[in-house]
């Protein structure tokens, strides 16, 4: 009987065996990419796509372009004959068309619409108009936009919420890491590359000024790439994608999210970036001077002045300081000092590294914003002038002028206008004081001028 019971369980064994190999032959045969099998294909890239692009939008803005021409160009004219005949035909001979450019941006809050992108984007105003990946259509406002940094916020209106991109951090960036690059190159709406982090910290010098700190990536970043995302592999937004640098070949750039956030708080808040200020001026160490000082390789920035119960002087900063560094950052010019400064918000606490008598002390300074009531003294200090409102008229007059300033020895006057500082618009008081606050760490500025129906244009350096 037990024989009988041992060749039982033999065979149910056996058939157990059988049942299981076709079951494994079964699933072997089954193609891994078929619904009931999950997507091999469907790596962490594709994921972090389809997560991020939603947000991703194409931005167009449409601008007037005036351009002044003669009816005899082309005519193979000297060219002094057709500028003298340029300006005579004028203004009956002013051509007036339109252009447009193209960019992306990223949705950082889909329940109040604001749009991240790059200032240069945007810059030539008009009618911006946002585009998002379902084709719906929308006209968008400038927020606030800070050319320092080449950010620019935008909202539109939607009765419901948008899609929105997760905010990650750049503070923890690791060289070697995969990054993605999604945006609209030569209006090819979410174009995706991949790529790794090729540097952190880069400097970046245009025709016009020069970027710090930017992240350098491999991925492929393009006309119409510029204010779109940089996602790491989770999807998650650590950079603005910036194409400003027209000789880069296989380099892109982005500008840190750490920094984009600073920067859309005070967009947001203000409708600028207000700059932090902590009471110094500064100018570069040459050779000469460094060996004056005794200071080794010219390295820092020499404290020149430090103003009255401002920040520095409040913490033991003195004239005649060298300062080295500002928190991890060591200067080297004057350049980097503004720069770093402007990745300060006013109300931080940073350390500053000086050396002093061939000691180096730290020194924890509060950042504040500037004093509105040093604005005219700086004024006088930058430009030589002073200046007071127009009651009903637009501008701000020169009131009084140093004979010994540049603006003088030109031949500007009291009673002259100044309707313009750089790319501010000075309608009144409170619009030059900001223009000379925004641009006093600026090497030079262009100033319109108005002498009764006469305007012109003033290069001053600072």
């Amino acid at each position: 009987m037990s024989e009988i019971i041992v060749q039982s369980n033999n065979k149910i064994f056996m058939k157990s065996i059988g049942f299981l190999f076709i079951a494994v032959i079964l699933l072997l045969s089954i193609p891994q990419d078929s619904p009931g099998a999950g997507n091999s294909r469907e790596n962490a890239v594709v994921r972090a796509v389809k997560k991020v692009s939603p947000a991703v939008v194409n931005i167009s803005s449409e601008y007037k372009v005036h351009k002044r021409t003669s009816p005899f160009s082309g005519f193979g004219m000297d060219p002094f004959f057709e500028s003298f005949f340029k300006d005579f035909f004028e203004p009956g001979f002013e051509r007036r068309y339109k252009r447009s450019s193209l960019g992306s941006g990223v949705i950082i809050d889909g329940n109040r619409g604001f749009i991240l992108t790059n200032t240069h984007v945007i810059a030539k105003t008009g009618t911006i108009t946002v585009v998002l990946k379902d084709e719906r259509e929308f006209e968008a406002q400038i927020v606030g936009a800070d050319p320092d940094s080449d950010l620019a916020l935008l909202r539109i209106a939607s009765k419901d919420p948008l899609p929105a991109i997760e905010m990650g951090e750049s503070n923890e960036l690791m060289i070697g890491e995969t990054v993605i690059a999604i945006g609209n190159p030569f209006g090819f709406s979410n174009t995706v590359t991949t790529g790794v982090i090729s540097a952190l910290n880069r400097s970046v010098r245009t025709d016009k000024q020069v970027f710090q700190n930017f992240i350098q990536t491999d991925a492929s970043i393009n006309p119409g790439n510029s204010g779109g995302p940089l996602l790491n592999i989770n999807g998650e937004l650590i950079g603005i994608n910036t194409a400003i640098y027209a000789k880069a070949q296989g380099i892109g750039f982005a500008i840190p999210i750490d920094k984009a956030k600073r920067i859309v708080y005070d967009l947001i808040r203000y409708g600028e970036v207000i700059q932090a200020w902590i009471g110094v001026t500064v100018q570069n160490i040459d050779k000469r001077l460094a060996t004056y000082l005794n200071v080794p390789d010219g390295k820092g920035v020499l404290i020149k002045e430090v103003i009255k119960k401002g920040p520095a002087q409040n913490a033991g900063i003195l004239n005649g300081d060298i300062l080295l560094s500002i928190g991890t950052k060591k200067l080297f010019s004057n350049k980097e000092y503004n720069a770093e400064m402007r990745n300060v918000a006013a109300g931080d606490i940073i350390k500053i590294r000086i050396l002093r008598k061939d000691k180096e002390r730290i020194f924890t300074v509060k950042t504040v914003v500037f004093p509105i009531e040093l604005t005219m003294d700086l004024a006088h200090k930058l430009l030589g002038i002073r200046v007071k409102g127009r009651s009903m008229k637009k501008g701000v007059a020169i009131s009084e002028i140093n004979r010994r300033s540049y603006l003088f020895q030109i031949g500007v006057r009291t009673g002259d206008v100044i309707r313009q500082l750089d790319e501010i618009e000075v309608r009144n008081i409170k619009d030059f004081q900001k223009a000379i606050v925004h641009y006093r760490q600026k090497r030079s500025v262009v100033i319109l001028l108005h002498r009764g129906d006469q305007g012109y244009y003033i290069t001053v350096k600072l």
